[in-house]
């Protein structure tokens, strides 16, 4: 399967469906983006039940900033409409075809009833400072940032 050119437009229509959406923010000046390219295509072709999903940063700044972007690439994962997983740096096959096998393997519902005892945990008196630099934090713990020792 080819990759989908996601914009402002379709983004939500696309990652809101069943399944998994891959997503890689990406730029066509940045060197690492024009050389994880081809990986990210060749694992599309071996996975045709994934969308995989490419936001061209320069054109969809809007989109960028809504994920708060700042580095690139950056590969999301998107299950059952949930970010599950967002980390900037090209990964190697081998990482991102862990990071597939990862996000397959997830227990949605799970994963969802961490996101709602977090959402609560959010309402009450906080015993620690909350981060919200990372809109998919709660997702990458259910990932297990598998792919954070890939990066060199």
């Amino acid at each position: 399967m080819a990759t989908v050119t996601l914009t402002a437009a379709n983004f939500d229509e696309v990652t809101s469906k069943d399944g998994i959406v891959l997503v890689d923010f990406w730029a066509s000046w940045c060197g690492p983006c024009v050389r994880f390219a081809p990986t990210y295509e060749r694992s599309s072709e071996k996975h045709p039940e994934i969308t995989f999903g490419k936001v061209d940063t320069e054109a969809e700044q809007l989109l960028a900033e809504k994920f708060g972007i700042r580095s690139i690439p950056t590969i999301m994962a998107v299950r059952d409409g949930v970010v599950v997983f967002a980390q900037p740096g090209a990964l190697p096959e081998p990482a991102l075809e862990s990071l597939i096998e990862k996000v397959e393997e997830l227990d949605m519902d799970e994963v969802r009833e961490q996101m709602s005892a977090h959402r609560k945990g959010a309402h009450s008196e906080p015993t620690e400072p909350a981060t919200t630099t990372e809109p998919a934090k709660t997702a990458e713990v259910a990932a297990e940032e598998e792919p954070a020792t890939a990066r060199g």
